[in-house]
């Protein structure tokens, strides 16, 4: 190895211990001159010779790359929510179900809930290779130029059996004392203010200007690792390893042996929460046997061995001055409680939501009434009280409005339903520009380029009044609009044309047919093949698909039957959307497990993934937890005891991976 080679390597290796050394272990050794000189110097050596670059260079931390768009790419492990819990009455009810679906008492972990960003690392040979938010949980977007400036975070591990590819996860937050001190700046500069530490947290993960990034001070909490071989038996013996690998892991996590241990720790933190230098909003409890995790598994949405205890959220008060309504893409008409500005949670909260009729009439709201607030979740601003003591007297009630408040339609409120709709589906502007909003969205077309602001500059235009329009643009009908240049028509035309790839599942989402979700449109996409056998169903063919009820098959039959849906689809359909099955979509490669459940446990020379897409590709349906209705389960080495006793108590056949994978093969 050349000198000069040797010494930038050198350079790096060293900067990088000694950022360990100050950030994560709390005990430098050398002055922050000295570390700024050793810098200079490497960022000297690395710009005259370019032929040495490393993307994990210490100097990558100082910025300096602009991104103009975050790629979004998948998690290669599914970054699920957690179910929440907000009393002692419902967490012990998650402990009951975790030790009923062990058959035993077990050891947790419980760690702070921190108010931040969820982040996914990917290390690949102990190098930082890919940072993605946490998206819709099955992608993300690619911020790992940004992720690369927070000190706390390593860009090369050091320590002992160190897997060749893990992710890990954490949350990025921004502590109190820099949040204060961004907002000392802005009000100085005359700028409004950032609303609290998790949402400017966010907002600087999107920054184009790594630089600017890397002037936030975010830091980063790391508690969870996922890989497909992991050298440790538990969460625990996990979070050490985190730490000798080189990773900032919070050293208030506690391994809890009892629920005395786990009630004391919660205790403890909603007390003492606010002398944190970050904000939390709860503590996480996590089942610390990693073979334990994997036979609870998981529902659709969130693991069984790992839950949330929430603090009770701060309660406000403050004077109610008008009552708005908003009409959402479905017609729905939601009442807004318009406030006089309190401080709510590190927020000013203005506005917030009422639900419903039968909400304003539980609280009996009057014009001038002083209301209670609290944040749902500590995000979402909600009433949920009034201070009848300071009721005006001969203040009117408030009625709930019988007109539209965008069309001046009568409203309808459908017998079973709380909310009242607008039956002018095509023509009340906040439904039509809503519609074509949820047909760009990332979950149905993904067209980039867009967002509600600029279909709402295109309807205002008169250019787009369905999706179908959206097609019909031209650069020429762009350009004139304001804030739109030949950038952004360029970007817009290009996601359009990109979006006719989108496989039909999505398109038929995007269509915002009435209860027909993501999981809904897949059913049907997967039983009828084509938009056209879709539109000629019969109601008893709709309801013969599995969770289609009379509900979804009427909203259906009622979507098909407008002739203004039909000349859409038709319009769609020549400009070539996938309005069919593909070969690619349509995985079944045999009937062989048709009407099969099949449960998964324990450890395979197969991905657990490969055996789950294998399981669906000839006709069979994985389940995650065994029931009289589990055909059978494909066991691999390791399987829980309490699964085997289970299996066993109800009859069900055990099926090994060579006698699984030789049943399909022969179809």
């Amino acid at each position: 190895m050349p000198d000069l080679e040797k010494r930038i390597e050198e350079l790096r290796a060293e900067l990088h211990r000694h950022n360990r050394l100050y950030y994560i272990d709390a005990s430098p050794e050398i002055s922050d001159f000295e570390f700024d000189q050793l810098m200079n110097e490497l960022i000297e050596l690395e710009k005259e010779h370019p032929e040495y670059d490393d993307p994990n260079s210490p100097t990558k931390r100082v910025g300096g790359d602009l991104t103009e768009d975050f790629e979004t790419k998948p998690h290669r492990f599914p970054m699920l929510s957690l179910g929440n819990t907000y009393s002692k009455e419902e967490l012990n009810a998650f402990l009951d179900r975790v030790e009923k679906g062990l058959g035993k008492a077990v050891d947790y972990v419980a760690e702070l809930k921190f108010d931040g960003v969820a982040i996914s690392l990917t290390y690949v040979e102990g190098k930082l290779k890919q940072a993605l938010t946490r998206g819709d949980g099955t992608q993300g977007d690619d911020v790992t130029t940004n992720i690369k400036t927070i000190r706390s975070i390593p860009l090369v591990l050091s320590g002992r059996e160190v897997p060749d590819l893990f992710e890990i996860r954490g949350e990025v937050v921004l502590p109190k004392a820099d949040f204060e001190a961004l907002n000392r700046i802005r009000e100085n500069e005359g700028l409004p203010l950032y609303a609290n530490p998790r949402n400017t947290a966010a907002g600087s993960l999107k920054l184009q200007d790594s630089t600017q990034v890397a002037k936030r001070n975010l830091d980063c909490f790391l508690y969870s690792i996922s890989s497909d071989s992991v050298p440790f038996d538990s969460h625990w013996e996990g979070l050490t390893k985190a730490r000798t690998w080189g990773f900032k892991v919070s050293d208030t996590a506690k391994l809890c042996l009892t629920r005395d241990e786990i009630f004391n720790f919660i205790e403890h933190w909603e007390k003492n929460r606010k002398d944190l230098p970050f904000e939390i909003d709860g503590i996480v409890l996590k089942v610390n046997k990693i073979q334990a995790q994997e036979e609870l598994g998981f529902t659709a949405k969130a693991p069984r061995w790992a839950i949330s205890y929430k603090y009770k959220a701060e309660q406000v008060q403050t004077e109610l001055e008008s009552v708005s309504y908003q009409v959402g893409r479905t017609g729905a008409v939601t009442p807004v409680a318009n406030l006089k500005p309190v401080l709510l949670a590190g927020t000013t909260v203005k506005r917030a939501s009422l639900h419903n009729a039968d909400q304003m009439a539980l609280h009996d709201l009057h014009f001038g009434d002083f209301v209670y607030l609290e944040k749902g979740g500590e995000i979402i601003p909600k009433v949920v009280g009034v201070n009848l003591k300071k009721r005006k007297e001969g203040s009117s009630p408030i009625e709930f409005i019988k007109n539209c408040p965008e069309c001046d339609s009568e409203l309808i409120r459908k017998e079973g339903e709380a909310a009242h709709y607008c039956p002018n589906e095509y023509e009340c502007p906040p439904q039509i520009k809503g519609k074509v909003e949820h047909f760009i969205s990332r979950k149905a077309m993904d067209i980039e380029g867009m967002g509600p602001e600029t279909i709402d500059l295109f309807f205002q235009n008169q250019l787009v009044k369905n999706s179908a329009d959206l097609f019909d643009l031209t650069k020429e009908d762009i350009l004139p609009l304001d804030r739109l240049g030949e950038k952004s028509a360029e970007n817009i035309l290009k996601g359009i044309e990109a979006s006719k790839q989108i496989p039909f599942p999505r398109v038929l989402y995007g269509l915002g047919i009435r209860y027909v979700g993501e999981t809904v449109a897949k059913k049907l996409a997967k039983a009828f093949k084509t938009m056209d056998a879709l539109s000629l169903a019969g109601k008893e063919e709709l309801e013969a698909v599995p969770e289609i009820g009379e509900r979804i098959a009427d909203s259906i039959l009622q979507f098909f039957h407008l002739e203004s849906n039909k000349k859409v689809i038709e319009r769609l359909k020549v400009h070539g959307l996938n309005f069919e099955i593909s070969e690619k979509e349509a995985p079944l490669l045999s009937n062989s497990l048709e009407g099969k459940s099949i449960v998964i446990s324990g450890v395979f020379n197969l991905d657990r993934k490969e055996l789950k897409s294998l399981v669906e590709k000839h006709g069979g349906k994985n389940v995650g937890s065994i029931s009289s209705k589990t055909s059978f389960i494909l066991a691999g080495e390791n399987m829980g005891p309490s699964k085997l006793e289970k299996a066993k108590k109800l009859n069900i056949p055990l099926v090994k991976e060579e006698e699984f994978l030789n049943m399909i093969e022969e179809e």
